[in-house]
């Protein structure tokens, strides 16, 4: 491509390209495409975004496309590689001026310039890190600012490559400009502190803005430029001297208004100062174990003293707290239970740690912790009033929660606690023990002071089991403190009920279960909605706890679920519907079929939220959880929410249809609960199927599922679903089976043995394309054990139930392999003997002797050849299934099914499900469970006496070994 004629049409379509219009964008796209890979496409490229003069979206366009080019071009093994001459051009030109005037533009090209030295820097283009250098030494400030923005993305580029070789040239470049990094950063920072009394907004903010930059490029140098850093002065007087720097602009904060950019680039540096510190103790804990004493003193100084007064904010303080956090429970500072077996290191920090957390210190960061940062805050308390329902998402973890001070607070809490529980245990029973009785009403300050110490005694739950009698302080003190219905008072029955569902799997007696039930059903019934929410919450809890007895709830239950249906209606936001869903969902797998008579109203309800939610997809998984266990507790009596569950089943687990990203793996799950449940087939219920061919061609991690849903239809009417999608069924188990894992196959080959099962006439016909590949695995001996133990499973089923089927594929076979029928045969027996023990299962153990038993009687010589091999595997057969009967000392075939016995339910069982059903009646009429292996055998031998004659039979027999015949005759006794 000739730069000069090609610059103007280049520079015409890349116009085009930022049309609005697209019968204009459209084409140009497709032009820009295909010169991507035009020699001299790039050089135009980079004269477009540096001609200064040209459209700022045009060159933004620009930037892109070289942007995008490098990743798919510039690589020499790439495909339409970018030549080396053109490469060479192409990097001397983006360093020649560090003049961009567009900060975005500016942005993008330092991006760029990143890309490309991730892949050529040093070696190919060894001058970029000199001509940054100079370059940010400039007087010029945008040229300064250029560079330094573009020496920041280089060097973190560089510093995330992560091979050996890589790492060793970063630092060796590390360790070559550490000392110009330091001393750049320093005359920065000195620049802005001379400037930041001046008044010159638009001097402070350039100086801090590079003060930011540099920064930026020191801690990438710093956290991932040395092996050891600890041996490196110039790193650890750089991480010595952050405190005082830290000092220096948290008092700069002062003279910079609350509200402007400044106040916001400050901010950001003061936060990048604490990264460098966490990432350095991340990366190098060892090396940190100098700056520990340090960065505890000054965290607490600012987060707990007075110190920090007038001059700390929120994200400072979250950053602080999460320097102790990490320094108290660092495992690299954790000795041994034994310490010789600690490292020298390990045993040094630890130390310093045990230092400074005197029992002073540790007693003023609790104290501080629960009685300042724990108190619901002015802004909280407004939130709750006019918005109570963001006020739960926000304590629940909503999407600015982890980056907020109260779950940093708390976190912090929990592991000082659980470090030093015994120095602090007797500090906050303490605490506990000033705040018994009832408090007054009017004084707003003790009763969010009381909800702050409940909150400390939730957290350590765990902590305080030995030392906490909750059952009494439960009947004595705080469900007397849920029956306060003032309106003042409702922080503390929040916190209340919030603190028993703390305690409920940790220490609570299951005789005051009923007392707890009872709040909660009052609770429920509260004035005020966060109450309520927060009851629902611990009620989740309590019927999730291992020692929950369904009939202590089942007095409750009735008033307990038309509460929490009541609740659902009057929430309104996506999240609170969802988590009352999840609680209502807990409550009705727990009590399983006890909820029938309960579940009219929400039945009602759930197709309008259904189409309320349409734009909300998480509701929609949380309507599909509920669903799913709606369908278990009904039973059979689901069948009257097919109306709405079938087309919620079916919008769910169409992949042509968008919602599927998120509905798929739950509407899986109810699509298969609701055929185990189903008691009849109905035409719409077939129908859903023809969504299932697009779901194997998934190959995902649903496809178990998929396999299960299948199954079920075939138990539940296989004669019609066999005939409306066997044969494309079949196709994409055909196609399956060429790609998929052994697990995979095996599953494939599950559904076709439980078809041929099911229906023994209908399944090998349908089944049929798939039979041949079976036959062929257990000629060739399948290496895989499990799945020649399936394929053995298959064709047992086709020889013992279907006879006629068996001989047409075996002549058919017969013709592929190119050999006799009998030849074919005898192989065959002689390889399923010689791989019987591949099978473990007893039931196929038992098919596989019933089918070889099968061919006989018979005067064929190949079968009577290996009459040895079949009467081995039939007294293997009866070693499995037979057991003596004590008294009378004879043998019974244990596999034997006479009658259809109900089995006794227990109160922690599920009830059987319609499938369930199904799959017993099914083994009433299945060989394995209706044939007595004993008598069968006796039948055929006698049949193949009768067939040879004495003589003949005899010696047939005398092919067996000795032992294996005594074997046999013992369990043919009274025959």
């Amino acid at each position: 491509m000739d730069l000069n004629s090609a610059s103007t049409v280049v520079l015409q379509v890349l116009t085009q390209a930022t049309s609005q219009d697209t019968a204009v964008l459209k084409p140009a796209e497709e032009q820009l495409k295909q010169w991507e890979t035009q020699p001299g496409f790039y050089s135009v490229l980079l004269n477009i975004f540096t001609n200064h003069t040209l459209d700022i979206n045009v060159r933004w366009l620009a930037v892109l496309y070289f942007k995008n080019g490098i990743d798919r071009y510039w690589r020499r093994v790439a495909p339409h590689a970018l030549s080396e001459e053109e490469k060479s051009t192409l990097r001397a030109g983006l360093i020649t001026n560090f003049n961009e005037p567009v900060n975005q533009i500016a942005t993008q090209i330092a991006v760029l310039i990143a890309k490309v030295a991730r892949l050529d820097c040093p070696r190919q283009w060894p001058e970029l890190i000199p001509t940054l250098i100079e370059s940010v030494k400039v007087q010029d400030d945008l040229r300064q600012h250029r560079a330094l923005l573009t020496f920041y993305h280089v060097t973190k580029t560089l510093a995330s490559k992560r091979l050996a070789a890589d790492r060793k040239l970063f630092y060796d470049l590390a360790s070559g400009i550490y000392n110009f990094a330091c001393s750049l950063w320093n005359h920065h920072t000195d620049t802005f502190l001379r400037q930041v009394s001046s008044g010159n907004e638009a001097a402070v903010l350039s100086s801090l803005e590079r003060t930011l930059l540099s920064l930026k490029v020191l801690r990438k140098l710093t956290v991932n430029g040395f092996v050891e850093p600890h041996k490196n002065m110039e790193v650890m007087g750089f991480l010595h001297g952050i405190f005082d720097r830290l000092k220096q602009f948290l008092e700069c904060s002062r003279n910079i208004g609350t509200d402007n950019v400044c106040r916001d680039r400050l901010e950001k540096t003061i936060i990048l100062f604490t990264k460098v510190l966490l990432d350095f103790l991340d990366q190098h804990p060892f090396s940190f174990t100098p700056l520990i004493q340090r960065s505890l003193e000054f965290s607490v100084s600012y987060v707990f003293t007075e110190v920090g007064e007038g001059v700390t904010f929120e994200r400072f303080i979250v950053q602080c707290m999460n320097l102790i956090k990490m320094i108290v429970k660092n495992y690299a500072y954790k000795p041994s239970k034994n310490f010789e077996d600690s490292s020298p290191e390990t045993l040094e920090a630890h130390k310093i740690k045990m230092a400074f957390f005197t029992y002073p210190t540790l007693t003023e960061i609790c104290r501080r912790l629960v009685s300042h940062y724990f108190l619901l805050t002015e802004e909280e308390l407004t939130m709750w009033e006019e918005d109570p329902e963001g006020f739960t998402v926000e304590e629940t973890g909503g999407d600015s929660w982890k980056y907020s001070l109260r779950p940093c607070t708390e976190v912090l809490f929990i592991d000082i606690f659980h470090e030093y529980n015994q120095t602090l245990t007797p500090v906050l029973l303490e605490m506990m023990q000033t705040l018994q009785g009832p408090t007054n009403v009017e004084d707003m300050n003790a009763l969010l002071i009381k909800d702050a110490v409940y909150n400390a005694v939730g957290l350590a739950a765990y902590e305080l089991f030995d030392s906490v009698d909750f059952d009494q302080w439960f009947k004595n003190q705080l469900l007397p403190e849920l029956q306060v219905i003032h309106n003042r008072y409702k922080p503390l029955r929040r916190r209340v009920i919030w603190l028993i569902g703390q305690w409920i799997s940790v220490k609570f007696k299951s005789d005051l279960r009923p007392m707890l039930y009872e709040a909660i059903c009052n609770l429920l019934q509260d004035q005020d909605l966060v109450v309520r929410i927060e009851t629902a919450t611990t009620l989740k809890l309590t019927v999730d706890d291992f020692e929950f007895r369904t009939d202590q709830f089942l007095p409750y239950l009735e008033t307990m679920f038309t509460l929490l249906f009541q609740l659902l209606q009057q929430v309104t936001e996506c999240d609170t519907k969802m988590h009352v869903l999840h609680v209502l969902s807990c409550v009705i797998e727990r009590v399983n079929i006890q909820i029938r008579p309960y579940v009219g109203c929400l039945v009602q309800y759930l197709p309008l939220l259904w189409k309320q939610s349409e734009e909300h997809n998480m509701l929609r998984c949380a309507i599909l959880t509920t669903l799913i266990h709606l369908v278990q507790g009904l039973g059979a009596d689901s069948k009257n929410l097919y109306p709405f569950l079938l087309p919620v089943i079916q919008l769910s687990t169409d992949v042509s249809q968008p919602p599927h990203v998120y509905l798929l793996e739950d509407g899986l799950e109810l699509w298969l609960v609701t055929l185990e449940n189903s008691p009849c087939v109905t035409p719409e219920l077939l129908r859903i199927f023809q969504n299932m061919s697009p779901l194997l061609e998934l190959s995902s991690e649903n496809l178990r599922t998929c396999f299960k849903i299948i199954n079920g239809y075939i138990f539940l009417s296989s004669t019609e679903f066999l005939q409306t999608y066997a044969v494309g069924l079949c196709q994409s188990f055909c196609e399956l089976l060429k790609e998929i894992t052994t697990e995979g196959q095996v599953q494939v080959l599950k559904v076709v043995e439980n078809a041929l099962k099911v229906n023994p006439v209908l399944g090998p016909q349908m089944f049929q394309p798939i039979l041949p590949c079976v036959f062929r695995g257990i000629i060739e001996g399948e290496r895989y054990p499990v799945v020649m133990s399936t394929y053995l499973g298959v064709m047992g089923r086709v020889l013992l139930q279907n006879t006629s089927f068996f001989s047409s594929l075996l002549n058919e076979m017969a013709h592929k392999f190119n050999q006799e029928m009998d030849q074919l045969l005898g192989n065959m027996i002689e390889m399923w003997v010689d791989r019987m023990d591949n099978i473990t299962q007893p039931e196929r153990r038992k098919l596989s002797a019933l089918a070889l038993l099968s061919l006989l009687p018979s005067d064929n010589s190949v079968i009577q050849d290996k009459f040895c091999g079949i009467i081995n595997i039939s007294v293997e057969g009866l070693h499995d299934v037979m057991t003596e009967d004590p008294e009378t000392g004879t043998y019974k075939d244990c596999m034997l099914m006479s009658h259809l016995e109900e089995p006794k339910v227990t109160e922690d069982e599920e009830p059987p499900t319609e499938q369930d059903k199904r799959k017993k009646m099914l083994a009433l009429k299945d060989p394995v469970h209706t044939v007595s292996l004993q008598q069968f055998i006796y039948e055929k031998l006698k049949a193949q006496q009768e067939l040879l004659g004495e003589q003949g039979f005899q010696s047939l027999m005398e092919t067996v070994d000795t032992e294996i015949v005594t074997q046999l005759q013992e369990f043919l006794q009274g025959f």
